[in-house]
């Protein structure tokens, strides 16, 4: 954190714009530990309350303000996914993190900007959508350690204060994600070379070529659909590259004519969406290996897509 205030009795109050100046990073961090630009915001949110709750002299007992809330929002996001995983039981149908929007369209693999960067989740590998879902596989204690630490260079004894373990646990913790993002993600493919393959993908869809989309699609690939139980989408993820090319042939059979399907960045990777009526409907994301989709995420829950309304 580079937040820093005088010590003793002269030290300034830390004023508000000094505190509100950690919400990005508190939210970049939140965000990449729940999967959830909602919940990263409530998480935040109450870590704000909880400091302001405090009175000045507890307020000035701390040294760090910006370590103290990077704690406080940490140690909620702990607990939270904890009792994430017992609601995600109940989930109807598949859970897939929440989508991040973006302002403009891709073009040959480049993201667009956000017009307000000072309350956007700064776009990099780790909130790639597929990194993301490997997330969900890990303990929150692995996510945790390995966010903080690899991510966001905590040190381990830093991360053990958070975490509630020994730094040498906590360095194992995150040794232990590593195998897990090594062990599920392939090789990156240029953003370039997976934007002309998505672009390839929306030509054949809109043209109902079965052909065309069999062949960008991976003998192997999987379809995973959330809708939330709020909008209709396969329950189950649609497993094989002939299997999904005839799914998505079939939900161009039946696109409304005031739908239509646009490029958009999604979690910094080029996607589509289908916008109905001025109205993000859908967010699909792309996983990309080579010149072939190994994994489609189609995101209909529209309590997961409020943000795409105002972008």
């Amino acid at each position: 954190m580079t937040t820093r205030f005088g010590t003793g009795r002269g030290r300034p109050e830390p004023g508000l714009e000094a505190i509100m100046s950690e919400r990005r990073q508190l939210i970049n961090i939140a965000y990449r530990l729940l999967g959830s630009l909602a919940e990263a915001e409530d998480a935040v949110q109450e870590t704000y309350a909880r400091w302001y709750a405090m009175t000045r002299q507890q307020q000035d007992a701390i040294e760090s303000p910006g370590a103290w809330l990077t704690t406080v929002t940490s140690r909620i996001c702990l607990n939270l996914l904890g009792s994430a995983r017992a609601r995600r039981e109940t989930y109807v149908g598949e859970w897939i993190p929440e989508p991040l929007p973006e302002r403009t369209e891709w073009t040959s693999g480049r993201a667009g900007t956000s017009a307000d960067p000072a309350d956007r989740v700064t776009l990099d590998e780790s909130v790639n959508l597929a990194f993301l879902v490997v997330l969900e596989s890990m303990t929150p204690a692995e996510r945790v350690a390995f966010i903080l630490h690899d991510v966001f260079c905590h040190s381990f004894a830093e991360v053990a204060e958070i975490v509630g373990r020994t730094p040498a646990a906590c360095r194992q913790l995150a040794s232990s994600a590593r195998r897990r993002i090594r062990n599920s993600q392939p090789s990156a493919t240029p953003a370039a070379q997976s934007a002309g393959v998505v672009r390839d993908f929306k030509r054949a869809w809109e043209a109902k070529d079965i052909d065309a989309l069999i062949g960008l699609l991976d003998p192997d690939a999987m379809a995973v659909g959330d809708g939330g139980g709020l909008a209709t989408t396969f329950l189950h993820p649609i497993e094989g590259g002939r299997r999904i090319a005839h799914a998505w042939l079939e939900l161009a059979r039946r696109k409304p004519s005031d739908m239509a399907f646009l490029e958009r960045t999604v979690n910094g990777q080029p996607g589509l969406v289908a916008e109905q009526d001025g109205v993000i409907v859908t967010v699909f994301a792309f996983e990309v290996t080579g010149d072939r989709i190994k994994h489609i995420w189609v995101v209909r829950n529209p309590e997961k897509l409020r943000h795409w309304t105002t972008v």
